[in-house]
C-alpha cells in the first residue's frame, strides 16, 4: 500500500502536469445554479434542463469513452455522467481552468470540480448530470480516508476536524444542530424583548463565577488583563445604565482541566432582566430550554447515558438544604469540614489544594447531582456560596438562586441579583479573604462594580447557560461537542518528513 508521502507525490505530479498544460487548478471563481440535493429532489421539473453544479469528488470510474464521477456538496451527493464525445476539450483560451475528457485521469478523489450539462437519468435509472463542460476548482494533494477505511481514531479526529467532518457526516450534522441551538436561543430572547450586547473579553478584574482565570498582557497599556470567566458583571453594569432586558452570547474562559462537562473555552449565554425575580426567571427560562430543545432536536424526550429525560410538564422545585440533609445529613448552615471530608472520601472524591467548607460542600452536592436524572430546579443555595445573589427576605441564610438539574448536571445558573452595594462589598471582601487564603477560584473584589451599585441598579433576575446543555442532550462529551477543542500542540512524523525545509533534512520517515 502506498504511503501518504507517495500518494502526495503522485498528486503533485498531476498538479505540475496540469500547470504545464496551462490549466489553473486553483481558480478564484466558480458558478453554481443548483445544490446537488435540489436536483435529486426535483428531477421531474429539472429533467432535460441545463444546470451547473460544484462539489468535492468522492470517486471516479472510467470505462474507455465514458466516465462516472460522484461529487458531494454540503446538501448531498450526485453522479456526473461523462462521454468523450460530449465533454468539450481543454481550451485555456476560453477558460484557464477548463479540462476535457482526456484530463480526467489528472483528477483524484478530494478534488473540487464544476460541471455543466443536462439533468438526465442513466440506463441504470441514476439521476445524473450529462456533462458537457468540466472545470477544476481545487486540486487536493492529500487523499481523504474512504468510507471503508473510516476515520475513527479519536485523537486524530479531534486534531483534524476538517477530515472528520468530511468523512463522518454525522459529525457535520452535529455542528449544524449546534448552530441551530444558538439560533433558537437568540430567537427566544429577541422575541421576548431582549437586546444582545457584546461585552469585553479582556478585563482588569474578572468575576461572575468561581473559576481560575487566564492571564494575558496588553503591551500598549503595560498591564495584565484577564480573559473573562463570565459576562455577568459588565451586563449588570448595563442594567445599571438603564437597559432592562439584555443578553450576550459568546466565549468565556476558565483555566481548568477539561472533562466531559467542561472546556477551558466554551460558548455561553448570559441574560439579565430588570424588575424580574428568580421565581419569574425559573418560569421564563424553563420555557426557553424546552423551546430551544424542541427547535434543535424536534423532541423533548432524551436518553442520556443511564437517564431517561423528559422535559415536558412543569419541573419540580427542590431546596438545597433539604436535599443535602436528606441524602447525607449535611447541615448546610453549619457545615462540618471533617464530616464533609469523610463523605467525599467514602465516595472517592479527591480535592486538591486548601479545602474549605464551601468547596467541600459544593463537592458533596455534585455527588448528589450526578445521580439525579431531573429535570428539577435546585433553589435556595446558602448565601455564603452565592456571592452575587440576593438573600431571601424570609431567611438571610439562603439566596434566591436557581439551577436546572438535568441528566446529572447543572444546566444553568440564575438568581435574583444582589443590588445592595454595602452587602455586595462585604461579600466581595469575604471572597477576597478566601483568595488570600489560597482559593484561586474565589471571586475578586471589583470595586468599580460596587461603585456602579452605589449609583443604583434596579431589582433584576440574571441567568446563564453554556453549550453544556447542547452537549448533554446531543449525547457527546464537551470535546466532541465543539469543532476545534483545545489539544496539546503536536506535529506528526509524516508532516515533518513532507516539509524538510521547515523541520530539517534528517527527519526519520519511520
Amino acid at each position: 500500500m502506498a504511503t501518504l508521502k507517495e500518494l502526495r507525490n503522485e498528486r503533485l505530479r498531476k498538479l505540475e502536469y496540469l500547470k504545464k498544460l496551462g490549466v489553473n487548478p486553483y481558480p478564484p471563481n466558480s458558478t453554481r445554479t443548483h445544490n446537488l440535493i435540489d436536483i435529486s429532489n426535483n428531477f421531474d421539473s429539472l429533467n432535460g434542463q441545463d444546470v451547473c453544479v460544484v462539489g468535492r469528488i468522492e470517486n471516479i470510474r472510467k470505462f474507455g469513452a465514458i466516465a462516472f464521477i460522484v461529487i458531494r456538496d454540503q446538501s448531498g451527493i450526485l453522479q456526473l455522467f461523462l462521454q468523450s464525445s460530449k465533454v468539450e476539450e481543454l481550451n485555456i483560451a476560453i477558460d484557464e481552468s477548463k479540462i476535457g475528457f482526456n484530463e480526467i485521469n489528472l483528477l483524484d478523489s478530494g478534488d473540487f470540480i464544476e460541471a455543466r450539462g443536462q439533468v438526465i437519468k442513466t440506463k441504470t435509472d441514476e439521476i445524473s448530470v450529462d456533462v458537457t463542460y468540466l472545470r477544476i476548482l481545487t486540486k487536493s494533494l492529500r487523499p481523504l480516508p474512504t468510507k471503508q477505511e473510516g476515520f475513527k481514531n479519536k485523537e486524530e479526529r479531534l486534531r483534524r476536524r476538517y477530515i472528520d467532518i468530511n468523512v463522518n457526516l454525522d459529525v457535520r450534522e452535529r455542528f449544524v444542530r449546534r448552530s441551530n441551538f444558538w439560533q433558537a436561543t437568540r430567537d427566544y430572547m429577541n422575541n421576548n424583548g431582549f437586546i444582545e450586547i457584546n461585552t469585553p473579553i479582556l478585563e482588569h478584574t474578572t468575576g461572575g463565577a468561581d473559576a481560575n482565570p487566564f492571564v494575558t498582557h496588553m503591551d500598549s497599556l503595560d498591564q495584565d488583563f484577564y480573559l473573562r470567566i463570565s459576562q455577568e458583571l459588565p451586563l449588570k453594569r448595563l442594567i445599571g445604565a438603564g437597559f432592562e432586558k439584555i443578553y450576550d452570547i459568546g466565549p468565556r474562559f476558565r483555566n481548568e482541566n477539561y472533562s466531559d462537562e467542561h472546556l477551558p473555552e466554551h460558548i455561553a449565554l448570559e441574560s439579565y432582566s430588570a424588575y424580574q425575580d428568580y421565581q419569574e426567571g425559573m418560569t421564563f427560562y424553563e420555557d426557553m430550554m424546552k423551546e430551544v430543545a424542541q427547535s434543535t432536536w424536534g423532541k423533548l424526550q432524551f436518553k442520556v447515558n443511564n437517564f431517561d429525560i423528559n422535559l415536558e410538564g412543569k419541573w419540580p422545585v427542590i431546596k438545597y438544604a433539604d436535599i443535602m440533609k436528606e441524602r447525607y445529613n449535611v447541615d448546610v448552615f453549619n457545615p462540618n469540614l471533617d464530616e464533609l471530608k469523610k463523605i467525599l472520601a467514602a465516595n472517592k472524591v479527591e480535592l486538591e489544594g486548601n479545602i474549605n467548607e464551601i468547596r467541600a460542600m459544593d463537592s458533596v452536592w455534585k455527588i448528589i447531582r450526578q445521580q439525579s436524572a431531573g429535570p428539577f430546579w435546585l433553589i435556595h443555595e446558602p448565601t455564603i456560596i452565592s456571592p452575587l445573589a440576593k438573600s431571601d427576605p424570609g431567611d438571610s441564610r439562603i439566596s434566591q438562586r436557581f439551577h436546572p438539574v438535568i441528566a446529572g448536571t447543572e444546566m444553568g445558573n440564575g438568581y435574583s441579583e444582589l443590588n445592595d452595594p454595602i452587602d455586595q462589598l462585604n461579600r466581595f471582601m469575604s471572597q477576597q479573604q478566601l483568595r488570600n487564603a489560597g482559593d484561586k477560584e474565589a471571586q475578586m473584589l471589583d470595586i468599580d462594580y460596587v461603585e456602579m451599585l452605589e449609583y443604583g441598579m434596579p431589582p433584576a433576575c440574571g441567568w446563564g447557560y453554556s453549550e453544556r446543555f447542547f452537549w448533554v442532550l446531543e449525547g457527546v462529551s464537551a470535546r466532541e461537542g465543539v469543532p476545534f477543542p483545545q489539544l496539546r500542540s503536536e506535529i506528526d512524523q509524516v508532516t515533518k518528513t513532507i516539509y524538510p525545509e521547515i523541520f530539517g533534512e534528517h527527519v526519520s520517515s519511520n
